[in-house]
């Protein structure tokens, strides 16, 4: 059995196993200073993956484990798994966001100390039972409180909405100008169907098959959607990448566009509506795909970049770490540090582990590790 071996700056007080999550997961165990993390498994609905993810827990349970940490989602494989080792082992069920900051930290050898985590990926279970992914956590690694978050937008048709982000841009296009907005004279909505808008707007109006989603992933989809006149996806963040490789062909100086950060009982709440206005200004009057694609990376690090500095007034902590798929990309990360950096944030980043899912078995070790 292949696996990495990572030295921990912290011991480990009891041998943990963690089963990770669905996609681009891999399993952890650890115990004393030391945590080794198996292959990555693509994704457990397939066959080869599931039977290798079944072999490397056959091989870790028997380094005796005391506990089983895995995800909150109840429909991942994982948990399910962990679910049937209740009667012979400690369960600690760790929510995915958590889990991502607890994994950069731990990786760093920060202490447990409150961080502001910044976790933006595609979706995770929240502890609300909606969708997470474009979270500001005030956490250590015992516990976190969510501080803000973005906008949730329904995700029309459930996971259809991922493979078609047309339906991700409309929900939003709907949510600012509602009907009126087939009136906007751009190249995705002249290739929208009325016909298939009426069925989504049904979905939209009674929230069936339509979970709520805050997701950062989601939100690329959408503007890349909107940017390029693209309605469909082969491959998982295709578009993302597109608006990604477009945005660092741009060579000028642009501002970001403009958005909003809404104070509520329960946090903050950054609302990208001014985002998506702004894109179809720019589309309007012709201006570059790069450009486009430009504003919109600068756009997000600045959502980044302010929520933090709130973060930083309210709760007094100076210290960010990143985490989540999301910031795999390289033009957005970069952004953010160096707005970060002069703002005299310390910043922290995944070094060995990537950014994405497969770093999120070595958070719920940490968690689990410091509740136990």
């Amino acid at each position: 059995m292949k696996f990495r071996k990572i030295k921990l700056n912290q011991k480990i007080k009891q041998p943990i196993l963690a089963l990770g999550v669905q996609s681009k997961s891999r399993i952890c165990f650890a115990y004393g200073s030391y945590a080794y993390l198996g292959a990555v498994h693509t994704d457990l609905g397939n066959p080869r993956d599931l039977s290798n993810f079944n072999r490397s827990v056959r091989y870790f349970i028997k380094k005796n484990p005391v506990i089983i940490a895995y995800d909150l989602h109840p429909e991942y494989t994982s948990t399910k798994h962990a679910l049937t080792l209740a009667d012979q082992y400690r369960l600690a069920p760790v929510q995915h966001h958590h889990a991502h900051i607890a994994s950069c930290m731990l990786e760093n050898g920060v202490r447990n100390q409150e961080v502001i985590g910044v976790a933006f990926d595609g979706t995770g279970l929240g502890d609300n039972n909606t969708f997470w992914g474009g979270e500001f956590l005030i956490c250590d690694y015992r516990s976190y409180r969510r501080m803000a978050h973005l906008k949730e937008i329904p995700l029309l048709g459930g996971e259809q909405a991922i493979r078609e982000p047309w339906r991700l841009a409309a929900a939003w296009l709907y949510l600012i100008y509602k009907d009126k907005f087939f009136a906007l004279d751009v190249g995705l909505v002249k290739r929208i169907k009325k016909a298939n808008w009426r069925v989504l707007k049904n979905m939209y109006s009674s929230g069936f098959n339509s979970p709520l989603a805050s997701s950062a992933g989601r939100l690329f989809d959408a503007a890349a959607s909107l940017a390029l006149a693209r309605t469909k996806i082969g491959f998982e963040a295709e578009l993302a990448r597109e608006l990604e490789a477009l945005a660092a062909r741009f060579k000028k100086q642009a501002p970001g566009y403009n958005f909003g950060i809404i104070r509520n009982k329960e946090g903050y709440i950054i609302d990208p509506c001014l985002l998506f206005k702004g894109i179809i200004s720019d589309l309007k009057k012709g201006e570059a795909k790069t450009k486009i694609a430009y504003r919109f990376h600068l756009s997000v690090a600045e959502m980044i970049k302010e929520a933090c500095l709130v973060l930083r007034q309210q709760a007094g902590v100076n210290k960010v770490v990143l985490s989540g798929g999301v910031f795999q990309n390289n033009l957005l990360r970069g952004l953010v540090l160096g707005l970060l950096y002069k703002e005299r944030f310390r910043v922290f980043g995944h070094r060995r582990l990537l950014f994405n899912d497969s770093n999120i078995s070595l958070g719920q070790v940490a968690v689990a590790n410091a509740r136990s």
